[in-house]
């Protein structure tokens, strides 16, 4: 399920685990960026964000490097880092009602003050946060998802069903005027949770939706690390910065797991380059959102648009991002099992019971009783 539950450490600490992340322009407000990150899978309506936590996002701009084989954009190194922390929940009403303060750091080391579950964030040195219980957005038929890699066979029907639709996550909205990004047309947008204190212990960091699930966790086909549980070595990377120790692992997985899913229409649309190595597989480890602020919100289609526009050598038409109602998960099974060439791959679901919405918070507001997962007590 998008990056829920991706890895053993995420399993043992779910109040760390980034189940998505979202990128785009504002639609209520087109000289705004907004960034989400969801966090805690199956949050209850009490559920508090983290006193140990930093919740983190990071924004590089982007150069582009032409078409290729390669990642298609070269990040900066220089960094805007917006942080956001929370102080200890008080309870006010039993074991259900509390309050808890937050506060987000600009890049330019200005603090912004909020409550959380309260949407009616004052607006201060350019940004205005929410954090707090949410219906969670993904869509997606994960068990068919699952089947497809145990089996070797597609198994989506049409029509199909959330898993567990109605779950709530822990979300956070930052929403930045453009201003902040000192003129940068092209950004790269990573969210990461990381430990708070002298020491800090990246926990774990997210992109793209499904890197670590669907592209990373399946073990069974890769010839070279066919017993590591790589994703917990992946979430502790800095994805700008990935260490020579490992990265050899990711190609060997990627290499093997891109090409399974291609595979499965019965031929390979995707053509290997040496040793085995998958055209999209440098594309999968730049694992950021790429956004460009300088087009409009789209609701549907602009997510990869621009990485695979700049893989084909084409001018971009969207803003990219993630936005939160976009069927991400159609496009990305479409690219990976027919590269696009084919009929749209759709896992038979097409939208949310409760869609985002388009104004501040755009989270849509949470389940008062979301379903539990199999076997909670």
């Amino acid at each position: 399920m998008s990056d829920h539950i991706s890895g053993p450490r995420a399993l043992s600490d779910p109040i760390a685990d980034i189940t998505d992340v979202y990128a785009f322009p504002s639609p209520e407000r087109p000289d705004r960026l907004v960034l989400v990150m969801n966090t805690l899978p199956f949050a209850k309506p009490s559920s508090a964000l983290s006193e140990g936590l930093i919740y983190r996002f990071r924004l590089r701009p982007l150069t582009p490097n032409g078409s290729g084989d390669g990642a298609p954009f070269t990040p900066s190194d220089d960094e805007l880092v917006f942080d956001c922390v929370f102080a200890v929940h008080v309870h006010t009403d039993g074991l259900w009602g509390f309050e808890q303060e937050g506060t987000c750091t600009t890049p330019d080391g200005e603090t912004v003050a909020f409550r959380v579950n309260d949407p009616a964030s004052a607006e201060e040195h350019g940004v205005r946060v929410f954090a707090g219980s949410r219906w969670d957005p993904f869509i997606m038929d994960a068990p068919a998802a699952l089947k497809t890699v145990a089996t070797g066979e597609m198994a989506f029907t049409d029509p199909s069903s959330i898993y567990l639709d109605g779950k709530n996550v822990l979300g956070l909205v930052v929403e930045l005027d453009m201003a902040l990004l000192g003129g940068a047309t092209m950004v790269a947008v990573v969210a990461e949770t990381v430990t708070r204190g002298v020491f800090h212990v990246r926990i774990e960091r997210v992109g793209r939706p499904e890197v670590k699930n669907m592209m990373l966790g399946p073990k069974q086909f890769d010839p070279v690390n066919r017993d590591l549980e790589i994703r917990d070595l992946y979430n502790s990377e800095d994805v700008f910065d990935l260490q020579d120790d490992y990265v050899g692992a990711y190609r060997a997985r990627l290499d093997a797991n891109l090409a399974f899913w291609d595979g499965l229409d019965g031929k390979a649309d995707w053509t290997l380059g040496e040793g085995g190595r998958h055209p999209l597989t440098e594309v999968v480890l730049a694992d950021y959102l790429v956004v460009d602020v300088t087009k409009p919100y789209v609701e549907q289609g602009s997510y990869l648009e621009i990485e695979l526009a700049a893989l084909r050598g084409d001018a971009h038409a969207t803003c990219g991002g993630r936005t939160l109602n976009d069927d991400v998960v159609d496009t990305m099974f479409t690219q990976l099992i027919n590269a696009g060439t084919g009929p749209v791959i759709r896992d038979g679901v097409d939208r949310s019971s409760r869609p985002g919405t388009r104004t501040f918070p755009y989270l849509a507001e949470p389940n008062p009783d979301p379903p539990q997962p199999p076997g909670h007590l």
